[in-house]
């Protein structure tokens, strides 16, 4: 049974690759720390394009991850944000993201907004896995047109 892991870490580990410095630092770009993973996939895929998919799934998977902690973080920080009071607009945009549901968090891709919004969906109790599914979709469509156009590899479709 617990065989898979040290498949798995070996799998994440291999330096030759760099895929664990991908999941890293895709991870840690997730989270409500100011970094961007981009560069990083960009480059790894420019040395060596025949990388492309394992590179973009791998950064797909950290940054989904990542994204799943910030919605934790919120989860558990909605219980502090409650003591205080909320201006119009914060009271409108939560009814927005409400509204929308776990469906809003296919927009955690987005630059400046999209690692805070996956916490404000924890915050907001949006149910966590369907939130993930949605992180996932929009974070693995942003990875492949990214670094496709990026690297110059639209051909690969």
């Amino acid at each position: 049974m617990d065989t898979w892991i040290p498949t798995l870490l070996k799998l994440l580990a291999l330096p030759e690759y760099s895929l664990g410095t991908v999941f890293v630092v895709s991870f840690i770009s997730a989270t409500l720390l100011p970094m961007g993973s981009e560069p990083l996939v960009f480059g790894l895929v420019q040395l060596n394009p025949a990388l492309f998919w394992p590179v973009v799934l791998v950064a797909t998977v950290g940054n989904t991850l990542g994204g799943a902690v910030s919605w934790w973080m919120g989860y558990g920080a909605h219980r502090v944000a409650d003591r205080y009071g909320h201006s119009a607009h914060h009271l409108r945009a939560l009814e927005w993201l409400r509204s929308l549901g776990p469906k809003a968090c296919l927009l955690a891709w987005l630059p400046l907004v999209g690692d805070p919004l996956c916490a404000v969906a924890g915050w907001l109790k949006l149910p966590f896995w369907p939130c993930v599914a949605y992180m996932a979709l929009g974070k693995l469509a942003r990875y492949v047109l990214m670094t496709a156009a990026m690297t110059g590899l639209a051909t690969l479709w």
